[in-house]
């Protein structure tokens, strides 16, 4: 027996995967082509853990606290947990080993990981995250710098790049939405032929619950729903 809550998540689930499979067909896509991140940001361990049986790809957190909290308990079963939200270079230490990073954005960062996965012996998949549109408020290296940085984490033998990740600003129609995700499509097809021998350039993260057809219809490889599967978010309340 499923409570209303998870009930509601399966709802959720099953229209999302209509109208994944509805852009993917559009595209003339099959579903082997794409996967489908659960993004549960503030979800407890106990609704993580439901989800984890159902047609959910991998898990992606936003904060390192809520991943390592979740992995103990647990939580995503057996699939994987990829860190979607900024890492502060204070967490590396706690990040390495997931999953994925998608969200290396910097020279440091990409040290730091390096750093951490080589004491540990082990490769970390990483992707660059890229900020479309300049907005001060994301995260994210300008397309300007993303050669640069391919280059230093090239170089870097515990680090395996995977490919892009992004969040574009806020578009008014799907068109607009679309525009974006093929700058970073492009992006992802003229940065492949720089890539090491070591790399596996197989993912182009980008696409949420608002524009994830647009995000399909571009090239994503994986988009990441958070609202659309678990409902709104309920933030705890804040100290004062």
């Amino acid at each position: 027996m499923t409570n209303p809550e998870q009930e509601a998540i399966r709802q959720n689930l099953w229209r999302l995967r209509e109208a994944i499979d509805a852009a993917l067909a559009a595209s003339g896509r099959s579903r082997a082509g794409l996967l489908l991140c659960a993004a549960s940001k503030t979800q407890p361990a106990e609704t993580v853990a439901f989800a984890a049986g159902l047609d959910i790809d991998l898990f992606g957190e936003n904060r390192v606290q809520e991943l390592t909290a979740k992995t103990a308990a647990g939580a995503y079963g057996t699939k994987p947990c990829h860190l979607i939200g900024h890492l502060q270079t204070n967490k590396i230490r706690q990040a390495v080993g997931c999953g994925m990073i998608q969200s290396v954005d910097s020279l440091r960062l990409a040290g730091g990981i390096e750093a951490e996965a080589a004491k540990r012996g082990i490769c970390q998949d990483i992707l660059l995250e890229v900020k479309l549109g300049g907005e001060e408020s994301k995260t994210g290296v300008p397309p300007g710098q993303l050669d640069r940085l391919l280059e230093a984490a090239a170089g870097c033998r515990h680090l395996r790049l995977r490919g892009l990740m992004t969040i574009p600003p806020p578009a008014e129609s799907e068109g607009e939405a679309r525009r974006w995700f093929a700058q970073a499509r492009a992006l992802f097809e003229r940065l492949a032929p720089h890539c090491p021998e070591t790399a596996v350039w197989d993912t182009l993260s980008m696409g949420m619950s608002g524009d994830f057809a647009a995000a399909i219809a571009e090239g994503a490889t994986m988009v990441r729903v958070g609202t659309g599967i678990f409902g709104p978010r309920s933030y705890p309340p804040q100290k004062v």
